[in-house]
Formats: C-alpha cells, sequence, structure tokens
C-alpha cells in the first residue's frame, strides 16, 4: 500500500518490505537526530494493523501468545510473539487494547497469514478477527515528542515513543502537524541502535526467542501453556540457545556497509576461516558511524575481532552467551 506521504518534497521510496514508504526525505543524519531530540514523526502506513474484539478477546489472545495477556490493563503496551510447534519465531505482534479491542501492528504483507491462523483457533471464543490495515495507518512519534495526537486515536506507548493507529483519511493532515517527517531509515538506526530485534530481518526459519533477547519483553515465563512453549520452557531450564544477537561498531573507513546476510568470521582467521554468523541489518548512525546488529554461534567469545565480509567489526554483546 503506497503512503501519500510520498509526494511530500525529498521523499525517497523505501524497497524491499518497506516498500511504500519512504526510505528518507533528503538528508538520513537530520531525520536521524530529530527523532533522538525528541522531534517529527515516522510513517509506517506500509504496516499491517489487525484488530481482536469481543469479551473473550484478551483471555482467547493469551492461549496463543507468548505474553501474559490475559489481564491487560486497557492503555498498556506490549509486545508478543506466536511460535511453531517447535518454537520457532513466525510473528511479532505490537499490542494495545483500548478497553474494547485489542490493536496491533504487524510486519507488512504478514497480516493476512496471521489472520489465517487466528481464525483457525477461534473455536467456540466469542471474538472477531479483523485486518484494519485499509482503514488505518500506523505512526510512530518518537520518545519525548510533543506533537499533539487526534482525539479518539488508538495509541501505544512505548519506552521509545508512540505508536499512532491513525485514520488512513488522516494521514496527510495529520503530517501537517506532527513536525518533520523522517524516513525508515532513520527509524531503523535508532532500532539498531537500541538492539531491539524486527521479525524477517533478526529472524530466519529457525529463530527461537532466546537468541534475541525476546525473553521477558516479548515472552512471559511464567503463564500457561501456547505453541512452542516447550522449547522456551527446555532452553531456559537446561540449556543456552544455539545463536546470540550482537551489537557491532564496524569500520567507518568503508564505504559500503555489509548487506543483510553478510558471514562474519574470526578476523584472525581471515577470508578463509570459519563461518560464525552474519549480519541481520547494517545502517548508518548518525552519531555511532555504521553499526550493525548480527547473529553468532553462541561460542563466539565475547572479545573476539571479527570481520562482516571484508569489514573489521567490534562487537557489542546484546544477548549474553
Amino acid at each position: 500500500m503506497k503512503s501519500p506521504l510520498l509526494s511530500l518534497p525529498g521523499a525517497v521510496p523505501a524497497e524491499g518490505v518497506d516498500e511504500g514508504v519512504a526510505a528518507h526525505y533528503g538528508d538520513l543524519f537530520r531525520e536521524q537526530r530529530a527523532l533522538a531530540d525528541g522531534a517529527g514523526f515516522v510513517d509506517l502506513s506500509h504496516r499491517g494493523v489487525v484488530t481482536v474484539s469481543g469479551e473473550d478477546r484478551l483471555s482467547w489472545l493469551h492461549l496463543l501468545l507468548t505474553q501474559h495477556v490475559s489481564e491487560l490493563p486497557a492503555g498498556e503496551a506490549t509486545e508478543a510473539l506466536i511460535l511453531s510447534a517447535h518454537g520457532h519465531i513466525e510473528h511479532a505482534l505490537y499490542l494495545v487494547d483500548d478497553g474494547a479491542t485489542v490493536w496491533a501492528h504487524v510486519e507488512p504483507g504478514s497480516q493476512e497469514s496471521l489472520i489465517a491462523y487466528l481464525e483457525s483457533m477461534k473455536f467456540f471464543y466469542r471474538v472477531e478477527v479483523a485486518d484494519r490495515t485499509a482503514d488505518f495507518a500506523v505512526v510512530h512519534l518518537p520518545a519525548g515528542s510533543i506533537a499533539p495526537v487526534p482525539e479518539g486515536v488508538v495509541v501505544r506507548e512505548t519506552a521509545y515513543g508512540r505508536d499512532l493507529f491513525l485514520p488512513r483519511a488522516d494521514l496527510e493532515s495529520y503530517a501537517e502537524t506532527a513536525g518533520p517527517a523522517a524516513g525508515i531509515l532513520a527509524y531503523e538506526a535508532l532500532r539498531v541502535e537500541q538492539h531491539r530485534p524486527r521479525l524477517g530481518f533478526e529472524t530466519d526459519h529457525r529463530t527461537i526467542p532466546h537468541e534475541l533477547g525476546w525473553i521477558g519483553t516479548a515472552v512471559h515465563l511464567q503463564k500457561g501453556c501456547y505453541r512452542g512453549q516447550e522449547t522456551v520452557a527446555r532452553v531456559q531450564n537446561l540449556g543456552k540457545p544455539p545463536r546470540r544477537l550482537v551489537f557491532l561498531h564496524l569500520d567507518g573507513s568503508e564505504v559500503h556497509l555489509p548487506a543483510p546476510g553478510t558471514e562474519i568470521r574470526l578476523a584472525d582467521d581471515g577470508p578463509d576461516g570459519r563461518k560464525l554468523g552474519f549480519v541481520t541489518t547494517s545502517v548508518r548512525h548518525h552519531e555511532l558511524g555504521p553499526i550493525a546488529l548480527a547473529l553468532v554461534k553462541r561460542n563466539v567469545p565475547v572479545d573476539a575481532r571479527l570481520v562482516a565480509g571484508d569489514t573489521a567489526a567490534a562487537q557489542e554483546a546484546v544477548v549474553e552467551p
């Protein structure tokens, strides 16, 4: 779904999964600095919007999600995962309940498969699941923003800012009042700085929550059964995940960033060394320079000197070995 805000001055369209919104509006670092200072907004209108209404909505979702939501207070934001039977991550939901309806935004294009799964699990529960992507657009206001929120708009407030479920018809008029627009690249740079994983970027077909540090934030360890819980409990109680998320400071003298999927090796082993992991997201940050998130084998020493392709990389542990 193409955003009308691509008509704003300087807008350069994003590519790949974020197609449909602006990558930037002409000045990537200025946009990052504005967001870091609590100014401006990010158009996330390409993300899917799913609602669950009905009196059983919270108790029903509690059975399906990794998060404890049966008593979720109205207005309190949370995030949750849906796992496969083997504990691999299939969906990530960013939730808030408004007292009558649970609102969630999800990765672009993933709402159809999510809704298909939810519909298959309704049974006798009094719930209604709906795809509201065509009617509502997600807009992100950074932490510290004083931009106005229109009356009646559902808001999901977190430590990183506020996500607004804005009527799509109001997107252009709201953009005129919310301050300077920032593109998805600025948003992603701050996400990487904050070590926050993203479905489809930091995940592959075999990722489990422990590898990304989603235990606690998206996975509640003291709740009842859900699909994939056996894997979560086994890793938590008996072992360690096979991989771990790391934050990389990349060599700033390189012109090109290592692309997602770039292999990571020990610097001392040279280009023929054993593959230890791969880059998941790489960005240019307005203060830190080139940085990245990556998944590496759990037993890689935290003080090891690494290379991502041909680029030297110093790691910071996000998930401890």
